[in-house]
């Protein structure tokens, strides 16, 4: 079946290229979906009674939204490269993936405090370093976009472009987005280390997001580079290989993390402090004196194996006994004064007895 369009935009309803048709399906499907959650989040925001799990919902609902971009940027790779969609694929797609894992990263970096017992980051904080950490890719977005393509516009044509050199440059404009992985990955494995176990589930979610995101995104960047051009299928192989990526990690983020976020947020935080009690060891009281427990022999243990011969049953020696029966016994009593006879009727008495 042919399209009656330009040919720029074949692989949008050619049933030749299969990949066209069923990447915007998936795509479509996923930006009502990720719709469907955004009304869902805020449908269950009056039922959030957890303080930190409701200073999250600003930040997975700018998740969302990532997510949501996402999506719709897969119509940008289906259609051929173009002047119109060069500066949406250059400069959306490292934008994007920056909003989605800076939302990650503060997330990772709150939890790491939640598991230990603290507060962590408020909302407002937590969505100033969002801002921040995405103004970083943006800026280098930018100044790629305004700066080299608007002096080399032929860059912009899928006819005339030199290929290689794009997607090298595709690649390299997004290193600040694969430290950004790096670092949210290492995060999670540390928000999901600490006594609050009640919080792991949280840094689950986002640890395994993680793992999957990189894989794929290890695996479109090779065969950009390498893959496509060993196969003997460069460059007809390299939209579609970026488009996969995109459609997979959008439903990555969804069924992976935003979904058991969400199955999570009403439920009811368990007091962290006894869970925190329980893990840490007991202290050793120091017990006054020189008693010694090792050489007590309990009663109930004596009762218990007086009818069998074991070593538990042998008596012990008590130091404390020991000690104070060395001790001599002292004289506590106040001496009182004691009245002496009168030496003249002593003796006088003594004379008339004898008479």
């Amino acid at each position: 079946m042919s399209c009656n369009v330009a040919e720029d935009y074949i692989f949008l309803c050619s049933a030749e290229a299969a990949w066209g048709i069923v990447l915007e399906t998936l795509a479509s499907a996923g930006v009502v979906f990720s719709f469907a959650l955004m009304i869902a989040l805020l449908v269950i925001v009056p039922r959030i009674c957890d303080d930190a799990k409701r200073s999250l919902v600003p930040i997975q609902f700018t998740f969302l939204v990532g997510t949501l971009g996402i999506f719709g940027l897969t119509f940008a790779f289906i259609i051929r490269l173009n002047r119109q969609t060069c500066p949406t694929r250059f400069f959306l797609f490292g934008v994007l993936f920056a909003i989605c894992f800076s939302c990650l990263l503060v997330h990772a970096s709150k939890l790491v405090r939640l598991i230990r017992g603290g507060v962590g980051m408020s909302w407002w904080a937590m969505l100033v370093t969002l801002i921040a950490l995405s103004l970083v890719q943006i800026i280098i977005a930018i100044l790629y976009v305004a700066i080299y393509l608007g002096r080399n516009m032929n860059q912009c044509e899928w006819r005339t472009a030199n290929l290689q050199a794009r997607n090298l440059d595709f690649v390299l404009i997004l290193i600040y987005v694969l430290a950004l992985m790096a670092v949210t990955f290492l995060m999670s494995m540390i928000s999901m280390c600490g006594p609050c176990k009640y919080w792991l589930r949280h840094g689950v979610h986002i640890y395994i997001t993680m793992f999957f995101s990189i894989a794929i995104w290890v695996t479109w960047i090779t065969m950009l580079l390498r893959g496509n051009v060993s196969l003997n299928h460069f460059p007809e192989w390299d939209d579609p290989v970026i488009a996969i990526a995109l459609v997979s990690n959008g439903w990555v983020f969804l069924i992976l993390y935003i979904i058991p976020e969400l199955c999570l947020m009403t439920r009811r935080q368990p007091d962290c402090g006894k869970q925190m009690n329980q893990s840490q060891p007991h202290l050793i009281r120091q017990t006054v004196g020189i008693d010694n427990r090792v050489f007590c022999q309990d009663d109930s243990s004596q009762a218990q194996d007086s009818g069998r011969s074991s070593p538990s049953s042998i008596p012990r020696f008590d130091a404390t006994l020991a000690l104070r029966d060395m001790e001599p016994a002292k004289e506590f009593s106040i001496p009182r004064p004691q009245q002496r006879p009168n030496s003249y009727l002593h003796y006088r008495t003594h004379d008339l007895s004898e008479m």
